[in-house]
Protein backbone atom coordinates (compact mmCIF):
# COMPACT_ATOMS: atom_id res chain seq x y z
CA UNK A 1 0.00 0.00 0.00
CA UNK A 2 1.41 3.39 -0.89
CA UNK A 3 0.40 6.51 1.79
CA UNK A 4 -0.15 9.65 0.26
CA UNK A 5 1.61 12.62 2.27
CA UNK A 6 -0.21 16.06 3.03
CA UNK A 7 -3.61 17.08 4.84
CA UNK A 8 -5.42 14.63 6.48
CA UNK A 9 -8.44 12.59 4.46
CA UNK A 10 -10.46 9.88 5.04
CA UNK A 11 -9.12 7.19 2.68
CA UNK A 12 -10.07 4.00 1.43
CA UNK A 13 -7.74 1.27 2.23
CA UNK A 14 -9.80 0.46 5.38
CA UNK A 15 -12.85 0.97 8.04
CA UNK A 16 -9.61 -0.02 10.18
CA UNK A 17 -8.22 4.44 9.36
CA UNK A 18 -10.80 5.48 10.53
CA UNK A 19 -10.57 7.51 13.67
CA UNK A 20 -12.64 5.99 17.25
CA UNK A 21 -16.15 7.45 17.26
CA UNK A 22 -16.13 10.73 19.00
CA UNK A 23 -19.48 9.17 21.18
CA UNK A 24 -16.51 6.40 21.82
CA UNK A 25 -13.99 8.64 23.23
CA UNK A 26 -16.07 10.73 25.60
CA UNK A 27 -17.52 7.49 26.56
CA UNK A 28 -13.49 6.15 27.73
CA UNK A 29 -13.13 9.53 29.29
CA UNK A 30 -16.14 9.64 31.72
CA UNK A 31 -15.02 5.83 32.10
CA UNK A 32 -11.72 6.75 33.19
CA UNK A 33 -13.00 8.98 36.33
CA UNK A 34 -12.16 7.16 39.76
CA UNK A 35 -11.17 3.50 40.43
CA UNK A 36 -13.43 0.24 39.57
CA UNK A 37 -13.63 -3.52 39.89
CA UNK A 38 -11.15 -5.43 37.67
CA UNK A 39 -11.90 -7.87 35.15
CA UNK A 40 -15.51 -7.29 34.43
CA UNK A 41 -16.92 -6.56 37.79
CA UNK A 42 -17.50 -3.24 36.91
CA UNK A 43 -20.75 -2.02 36.18
CA UNK A 44 -19.57 -0.95 32.07
CA UNK A 45 -19.29 -4.59 31.54
CA UNK A 46 -22.96 -5.26 33.07
CA UNK A 47 -24.22 -2.94 30.65
CA UNK A 48 -22.19 -3.47 27.29
CA UNK A 49 -22.95 -7.63 28.43
CA UNK A 50 -26.46 -7.07 28.87
CA UNK A 51 -27.11 -4.82 25.62
CA UNK A 52 -25.21 -7.39 23.44
CA UNK A 53 -27.82 -9.89 24.95
CA UNK A 54 -30.93 -7.42 23.80
CA UNK A 55 -29.31 -7.39 20.11
CA UNK A 56 -28.11 -11.24 19.92
CA UNK A 57 -30.87 -13.18 22.33
CA UNK A 58 -31.39 -14.05 25.94
CA UNK A 59 -29.21 -17.18 25.77
CA UNK A 60 -26.25 -15.22 24.68
CA UNK A 61 -23.35 -15.67 26.61
CA UNK A 62 -20.66 -12.68 25.70
CA UNK A 63 -17.45 -11.52 25.85
CA UNK A 64 -15.34 -8.73 25.47
CA UNK A 65 -12.17 -8.98 23.88
CA UNK A 66 -9.42 -6.98 22.49
CA UNK A 67 -9.77 -7.62 18.27
CA UNK A 68 -11.33 -10.04 15.76
CA UNK A 69 -8.27 -12.34 15.93
CA UNK A 70 -8.89 -13.16 19.11
CA UNK A 71 -12.68 -13.32 18.85
CA UNK A 72 -11.82 -16.03 16.33
CA UNK A 73 -9.61 -17.82 18.23
CA UNK A 74 -11.29 -17.89 21.26
CA UNK A 75 -14.72 -19.06 19.94
CA UNK A 76 -13.12 -22.05 17.35
CA UNK A 77 -11.16 -23.02 21.15
CA UNK A 78 -14.45 -22.95 22.64
CA UNK A 79 -16.01 -25.15 19.99
CA UNK A 80 -13.53 -27.82 19.12
CA UNK A 81 -12.67 -30.90 20.50
CA UNK A 82 -9.62 -33.35 20.33
CA UNK A 83 -8.95 -33.66 16.82
CA UNK A 84 -11.08 -31.48 15.66
CA UNK A 85 -10.26 -29.51 12.05
CA UNK A 86 -12.36 -26.50 10.52
CA UNK A 87 -13.61 -25.93 7.27
CA UNK A 88 -13.47 -22.32 6.19
CA UNK A 89 -13.62 -20.67 2.94
CA UNK A 90 -10.68 -20.56 1.23
CA UNK A 91 -10.12 -16.39 1.33
CA UNK A 92 -11.51 -16.44 4.87
CA UNK A 93 -9.44 -13.99 7.43
CA UNK A 94 -8.62 -16.74 9.92
CA UNK A 95 -6.92 -18.64 6.84
CA UNK A 96 -5.32 -15.71 5.41
CA UNK A 97 -5.12 -12.74 7.17
CA UNK A 98 -4.77 -13.72 10.55
CA UNK A 99 -0.99 -14.80 10.07
CA UNK A 100 -2.27 -19.02 10.94
CA UNK A 101 -3.07 -17.65 14.30
CA UNK A 102 -6.13 -20.01 14.52
CA UNK A 103 -3.21 -22.98 13.22
CA UNK A 104 -0.83 -21.94 15.76
CA UNK A 105 -2.54 -21.25 18.93
CA UNK A 106 -4.83 -23.73 18.83
CA UNK A 107 -2.85 -26.98 16.40
CA UNK A 108 -5.93 -27.08 14.36
CA UNK A 109 -5.96 -27.66 10.87
CA UNK A 110 -7.76 -25.55 8.29
CA UNK A 111 -9.89 -27.22 5.71
CA UNK A 112 -9.94 -24.75 3.13
CA UNK A 113 -13.51 -25.03 0.49
CA UNK A 114 -13.72 -22.92 -2.74
CA UNK A 115 -16.24 -20.10 -1.82
CA UNK A 116 -17.15 -17.98 -4.72
CA UNK A 117 -18.22 -14.46 -3.81
CA UNK A 118 -16.89 -15.12 -0.45
CA UNK A 119 -19.19 -17.51 0.38
CA UNK A 120 -18.85 -20.68 1.68
CA UNK A 121 -21.80 -23.03 0.19
CA UNK A 122 -23.33 -26.32 1.57
CA UNK A 123 -21.88 -28.52 -1.81
CA UNK A 124 -18.60 -27.48 -1.13
CA UNK A 125 -18.69 -28.03 2.57
CA UNK A 126 -20.23 -31.65 1.61
CA UNK A 127 -16.87 -31.99 -0.27
CA UNK A 128 -14.56 -31.65 1.93
CA UNK A 129 -16.35 -33.95 4.38
CA UNK A 130 -16.13 -36.78 1.85
CA UNK A 131 -12.65 -36.26 1.81
CA UNK A 132 -12.53 -36.69 5.77
CA UNK A 133 -13.32 -40.81 6.13
CA UNK A 134 -11.16 -42.10 8.54
CA UNK A 135 -8.30 -41.67 10.84
CA UNK A 136 -5.76 -40.60 8.64
CA UNK A 137 -7.85 -38.13 7.96
CA UNK A 138 -8.41 -34.74 9.96
CA UNK A 139 -11.96 -34.85 11.28
CA UNK A 140 -14.51 -31.70 10.61
CA UNK A 141 -16.20 -30.56 13.57
CA UNK A 142 -16.60 -26.92 13.02
CA UNK A 143 -17.93 -24.91 9.89
CA UNK A 144 -16.68 -21.05 10.41
CA UNK A 145 -18.05 -18.78 8.08
CA UNK A 146 -17.30 -15.37 7.64
CA UNK A 147 -20.25 -12.14 7.27
CA UNK A 148 -19.90 -9.78 5.66
CA UNK A 149 -17.66 -11.51 3.63
CA UNK A 150 -13.70 -11.01 2.75
CA UNK A 151 -15.51 -9.84 -0.72
CA UNK A 152 -17.74 -6.92 0.89
CA UNK A 153 -20.85 -9.87 0.24
CA UNK A 154 -23.64 -11.37 2.71
CA UNK A 155 -25.00 -14.65 3.21
CA UNK A 156 -29.02 -13.81 3.07
CA UNK A 157 -30.71 -15.72 5.67
CA UNK A 158 -31.87 -18.04 3.73
CA UNK A 159 -28.23 -19.56 2.82
CA UNK A 160 -27.36 -19.60 6.58
CA UNK A 161 -30.61 -21.54 7.21
CA UNK A 162 -29.22 -24.02 4.69
CA UNK A 163 -25.45 -23.94 6.21
CA UNK A 164 -27.16 -24.63 9.41
CA UNK A 165 -29.40 -26.93 8.13
CA UNK A 166 -26.73 -29.00 6.83
CA UNK A 167 -24.27 -28.37 10.04
CA UNK A 168 -27.37 -30.31 12.25
CA UNK A 169 -27.40 -33.18 9.50
CA UNK A 170 -23.63 -34.10 9.75
CA UNK A 171 -23.41 -33.24 13.59
CA UNK A 172 -21.34 -29.80 12.63
CA UNK A 173 -20.84 -26.66 15.08
CA UNK A 174 -21.34 -23.21 12.78
CA UNK A 175 -18.75 -20.93 13.67
CA UNK A 176 -19.58 -16.88 12.26
CA UNK A 177 -16.58 -14.33 11.81
CA UNK A 178 -18.49 -11.20 12.32
CA UNK A 179 -16.02 -8.75 11.87
CA UNK A 180 -18.23 -6.58 9.95
CA UNK A 181 -21.78 -7.91 11.29
CA UNK A 182 -22.77 -4.82 11.74
CA UNK A 183 -22.59 -3.78 7.68
CA UNK A 184 -24.24 -7.45 6.79
CA UNK A 185 -27.28 -6.30 9.28
CA UNK A 186 -27.64 -3.31 7.68
CA UNK A 187 -27.62 -4.55 4.23
CA UNK A 188 -30.06 -7.33 4.82
CA UNK A 189 -32.32 -5.21 6.97
CA UNK A 190 -32.61 -7.81 9.67
CA UNK A 191 -31.77 -7.61 13.22
CA UNK A 192 -28.75 -9.08 15.03
CA UNK A 193 -30.75 -11.75 16.56
CA UNK A 194 -31.71 -13.42 13.22
CA UNK A 195 -28.06 -14.23 12.17
CA UNK A 196 -26.60 -15.30 15.82
CA UNK A 197 -29.24 -17.72 15.73
CA UNK A 198 -27.81 -19.75 13.54
CA UNK A 199 -24.55 -20.16 14.95
CA UNK A 200 -23.26 -21.58 18.00
CA UNK A 201 -20.89 -19.18 18.20
CA UNK A 202 -19.80 -15.63 16.43
CA UNK A 203 -17.99 -12.39 16.83
CA UNK A 204 -19.67 -8.76 16.46
CA UNK A 205 -16.75 -6.54 15.42
CA UNK A 206 -17.06 -3.05 17.10
CA UNK A 207 -13.42 -1.71 16.06
CA UNK A 208 -14.25 -1.57 12.62
CA UNK A 209 -17.31 0.59 13.01
CA UNK A 210 -16.15 3.59 15.19
CA UNK A 211 -14.57 1.56 18.20
CA UNK A 212 -11.03 2.69 19.48
CA UNK A 213 -9.88 -1.54 19.93
CA UNK A 214 -13.04 -3.57 20.83
CA UNK A 215 -14.98 -6.46 20.23
CA UNK A 216 -17.35 -9.18 21.27
CA UNK A 217 -17.66 -12.93 21.17
CA UNK A 218 -21.48 -14.55 21.69
CA UNK A 219 -21.61 -17.89 23.28
CA UNK A 220 -25.26 -19.12 21.34
CA UNK A 221 -25.44 -22.63 22.39
CA UNK A 222 -26.06 -24.22 25.52
CA UNK A 223 -22.72 -26.17 26.93
CA UNK A 224 -20.43 -24.03 24.83
CA UNK A 225 -20.22 -21.27 27.16
CA UNK A 226 -18.48 -23.29 29.93
CA UNK A 227 -14.80 -23.26 29.37
CA UNK A 228 -15.04 -19.59 27.24
CA UNK A 229 -13.95 -17.55 30.16
CA UNK A 230 -11.22 -19.52 31.33
CA UNK A 231 -10.16 -20.04 27.50
CA UNK A 232 -10.19 -15.82 27.64
CA UNK A 233 -7.66 -15.83 30.17
CA UNK A 234 -5.28 -18.78 28.73
CA UNK A 235 -5.53 -16.98 25.76
CA UNK A 236 -4.40 -14.10 27.05
CA UNK A 237 -7.85 -12.04 26.24
CA UNK A 238 -9.20 -11.45 29.81
CA UNK A 239 -8.46 -6.96 30.01
CA UNK A 240 -8.17 -6.33 33.74
CA UNK A 241 -9.49 -2.71 32.83
CA UNK A 242 -12.62 -4.25 31.19
CA UNK A 243 -14.23 -1.03 31.79
CA UNK A 244 -12.56 0.38 28.87
CA UNK A 245 -13.93 -1.92 26.50
CA UNK A 246 -17.27 -1.80 27.90
CA UNK A 247 -17.51 1.72 27.32
CA UNK A 248 -16.89 1.15 24.04
CA UNK A 249 -19.19 -0.97 22.91
CA UNK A 250 -21.85 1.06 25.19
CA UNK A 251 -21.38 3.79 23.76
CA UNK A 252 -21.74 2.18 20.24
CA UNK A 253 -25.18 0.10 21.11
CA UNK A 254 -26.59 3.59 22.75
CA UNK A 255 -29.20 4.50 20.34
CA UNK A 256 -28.30 2.28 17.64
CA UNK A 257 -24.97 3.93 16.59
CA UNK A 258 -23.70 0.95 15.33
CA UNK A 259 -26.06 0.44 13.12
CA UNK A 260 -25.96 4.06 11.94
CA UNK A 261 -22.80 4.10 11.39
CA UNK A 262 -22.88 0.45 9.21
CA UNK A 263 -25.44 2.18 7.16
CA UNK A 264 -23.73 5.47 6.54
CA UNK A 265 -20.56 2.96 5.64
CA UNK A 266 -22.70 0.69 3.22
CA UNK A 267 -24.33 3.64 1.71
CA UNK A 268 -20.76 5.62 0.94
CA UNK A 269 -19.86 2.25 -0.79
CA UNK A 270 -22.86 2.16 -2.58
CA UNK A 271 -22.73 5.36 -3.80
CA UNK A 272 -18.76 4.92 -4.77
CA UNK A 273 -19.91 2.25 -6.60
CA UNK A 274 -22.33 3.59 -8.69
CA UNK A 275 -20.54 6.61 -9.72
CA UNK A 276 -17.24 4.19 -10.39
CA UNK A 277 -19.58 2.23 -12.93
CA UNK A 278 -20.12 5.29 -14.74
CA UNK A 279 -16.60 5.71 -15.97
CA UNK A 280 -15.67 4.22 -18.89
CA UNK A 281 -13.64 0.96 -18.56
CA UNK A 282 -13.98 -0.16 -15.06
CA UNK A 283 -15.59 -3.35 -13.39
CA UNK A 284 -16.90 -4.55 -10.45
CA UNK A 285 -16.08 -7.51 -9.67
CA UNK A 286 -18.22 -8.43 -6.75
CA UNK A 287 -21.61 -7.11 -5.78
CA UNK A 288 -21.68 -4.11 -3.23
CA UNK A 289 -23.47 -5.46 -0.18
CA UNK A 290 -21.32 -3.99 2.37
CA UNK A 291 -18.80 -1.87 2.67
CA UNK A 292 -16.47 -3.00 0.27
CA UNK A 293 -15.78 -2.00 -3.68
CA UNK A 294 -13.54 -4.02 -5.48
CA UNK A 295 -13.08 -3.08 -9.38
CA UNK A 296 -10.93 -3.42 -11.81
CA UNK A 297 -9.45 -0.28 -12.77
CA UNK A 298 -7.12 0.68 -16.23
CA UNK A 299 -3.86 0.76 -15.43
CA UNK A 300 -3.50 4.61 -15.41
CA UNK A 301 -6.18 4.77 -13.08
CA UNK A 302 -4.52 2.56 -10.76
CA UNK A 303 -1.41 4.26 -11.17
CA UNK A 304 -2.80 7.43 -10.36
CA UNK A 305 -5.12 6.04 -7.46
CA UNK A 306 -1.81 4.78 -5.67
CA UNK A 307 -0.15 7.99 -6.08
CA UNK A 308 -2.63 10.48 -4.44
CA UNK A 309 -5.17 7.60 -1.92
CA UNK A 310 -4.24 4.86 0.32
CA UNK A 311 -5.87 1.81 -1.44
CA UNK A 312 -5.33 -2.14 -1.08
CA UNK A 313 -4.76 -3.56 -4.69
CA UNK A 314 -4.55 -7.08 -4.50
CA UNK A 315 -2.09 -9.77 -6.53
CA UNK A 316 -4.81 -10.14 -9.35
CA UNK A 317 -5.16 -6.64 -9.95
CA UNK A 318 -8.26 -5.77 -8.43
CA UNK A 319 -8.23 -2.35 -6.30
CA UNK A 320 -10.20 -2.71 -2.97
CA UNK A 321 -12.00 0.33 -2.18
CA UNK A 322 -13.28 0.47 2.02
CA UNK A 323 -15.49 3.02 3.47
CA UNK A 324 -15.98 3.48 7.05
CA UNK A 325 -18.23 5.66 9.28
CA UNK A 326 -16.77 8.48 8.56
CA UNK A 327 -16.32 8.62 4.98
CA UNK A 328 -18.16 11.05 3.31
CA UNK A 329 -19.63 12.03 0.18
CA UNK A 330 -17.05 14.47 -0.16
CA UNK A 331 -14.44 11.74 0.09
CA UNK A 332 -16.58 9.75 -2.27
CA UNK A 333 -16.52 12.59 -5.16
CA UNK A 334 -12.90 13.53 -4.92
CA UNK A 335 -12.04 10.02 -5.18
CA UNK A 336 -14.61 9.29 -8.05
CA UNK A 337 -13.08 12.67 -9.63
CA UNK A 338 -9.50 11.37 -9.49
CA UNK A 339 -10.34 8.71 -11.47
CA UNK A 340 -12.42 10.26 -14.18
CA UNK A 341 -8.99 12.80 -14.88
CA UNK A 342 -6.65 9.85 -14.97
CA UNK A 343 -9.08 8.17 -17.77
CA UNK A 344 -8.43 10.89 -20.24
Amino acid sequence: MNRPTGPAREDFASDNHASAHPAVLAAIGAAARGPAPAYGGDRWTAAAEAGLRDLAGPAAVPLLLFNGTAANVLGLSALLGPGDAIICADNAHFAVDECGAVEAMLGRKLLLAPAPHGKLAPAAIEDVLKRCTDVRTPRPSTVAITQATELGTCYSLEELAALRDLCDREGLRLYLDGARLANAVAHLGCKVDDIARFADALSFGFTKNGALGADALLLMTPGVAERAPYLRRQQAQLASKMRFLAAQVSALLDGELWLDNARSANGMAARLAADLEGLPGLRLTQPVQSNAVFVELPPAATNSLRERWTCYLSPDGVTRLMTSYATGRADVSELVAEVSASLT
